[in-house]
């Protein structure tokens, strides 16, 4: 599982897909009036990506995973998918993403499903409202990936009670059953580190060094499916460095998110309150600062205390129980507009939760065998199951 979510899909295996579709850049203001802090003067607002067509077709949102932009190439390739197959696409990024916690976040503090999707959804009734006179639409429909996928079935709860889009079908692709247990699963790879936790940043510097030794041995000019693909050939990563690798680029991720959410909310957690960050401050102390905070320690620490002040009955535990499918479960086995695809063999699930799957979504869940976390999306064949599903 570890080595397909690394390698992901093969160029030959990937679907005929047009290299260019049209399509252009929205670039949103989805909370008027925003102030920026003078570190992020680039961001202008909200970017999504907006292909379209000529006549009158559905429009499919697309939601990526933890961290993830509006150009995540999973994301790229489903939006290209659904395109030729007659789809306009807006793709948004991912909640956790900086661009989303500065320009469309409400609190700027991400981490709950249900307030994570109300602003998914304003979100999307800003890009739709950008959008409408330049196109016609029939539908709405709506997909997600990993965290996208969770994220989806309550933004479709939601479209329930404002009926904005009246979302025919929602599309999740490798979802969190539930997100505490998710997090757990990914955090767990970080034991693998040689050395431990506190190791992470020495371990990614050495396997990036180990990576750009074999790039420069093999003579290769792209860093892509293929150099990948020696890396796996010649076993320069045991096991357990790939799933490690996998744990620090979660990581990575999470450490942009919690320093970004610090920077705009002024939370004093990474960064001093009274410091206001430029453009040319060093931000390399916060980047080791930041990387070492795993999830939970964000979410106890710094989420649950701010959360806490809206919903002061709510306990740690009760949060974590609204974190996940069960708190919707009566919706979403209600509702027989949902499918989903996943794998077997899917790191981030727990056991037991291919069978809750299968209690939810009967035979609308398409399990295959192996993939790991979405390392097999990207198959013509499974591309074509995901665009038939709306077809």
């Amino acid at each position: 599982p570890y080595a397909a979510t690394i390698l992901q899909t093969p160029a030959a295996f990937k679907p005929q897909l047009p290299e260019k579709v049209p399509m252009k850049e929205l670039v949103l203001e989805v909370i008027p009036d925003l102030e920026r802090p003078e570190l992020f003067f680039y961001d202008k607002g909200l970017r999504c990506t907006f292909a379209y067509q000529a006549q009158k077709a559905p429009l499919v949102f697309l939601i990526p995973g933890a961290g993830g932009s509006n150009k995540a190439p999973r994301m790229m390739t489903l939006m290209k998918a659904l395109h030729q197959a007659g789809f306009h696409v807006i793709v948004l990024p991912s909640p956790t993403h900086p661009n989303f916690i500065i320009s469309a976040s409400q609190r700027h503090i991400p981490g709950d499903l249900t307030e994570d999707a109300a602003d998914l959804y304003h979100a999307m009734e800003t890009a739709w409202r950008e959008v409408k006179d330049e196109v016609e639409v029939s539908d709405f429909y709506l997909a997600g990936f990993s965290l996208g996928g969770t994220e989806s079935a309550f933004v479709a709860k939601l479209d329930e009670e404002r009926k904005t889009f009246n979302f025919k079908k929602v599309l999740m692709v490798n979802p969190a059953v539930s997100l505490h247990s998710s997090i757990g699963q990914i955090e767990g790879l970080l034991d693998k580190v040689p050395g431990g936790k506190g190791q992470i940043i020495r371990f990614f510097n050495n396997t990036m060094d180990k990576f750009s030794r074999f790039y420069q041995r093999g003579q290769f000019v792209a860093f892509n499916d293929e150099f990948l693909y020696r890396v796996y050939q010649e076993r320069l990563l045991t096991p357990e460095e790939a799933a490690g690798l996998i744990g620090v680029v979660y990581r990575l991720g999470s450490a942009n998110m919690i320093f970004t959410s610090d920077v705009m909310t002024k939370g004093g957690y990474v960064v001093p309150r009274n410091r206001e960050l430029s453009d040319t401050d060093s931000l390399t102390d916060y980047f080791r600062v930041s990387v070492h905070l795993s999830f939970f320690q964000y979410i106890d620490e710094y989420f649950y205390p701010s959360y806490q002040r809206l919903h002061p009955t709510v306990s740690r535990e009760q949060l974590r129980e609204t974190e996940g499918f069960k708190s919707i479960e009566g919706y979403l086995k209600s509702s027989g507009k949902f499918g989903v695809m996943t794998n077997q063999n899917d790191f981030i699930l727990t056991p037991g939760d291919l069978d809750y799957l299968r209690q939810l979504f009967g035979d609308r869940v398409k399990i295959y065998p192996s993939g790991g976390h979405g390392g097999n999306f990207e198959y013509r064949d499974n591309v074509a199951y995901a665009v038939g599903f709306f077809k």
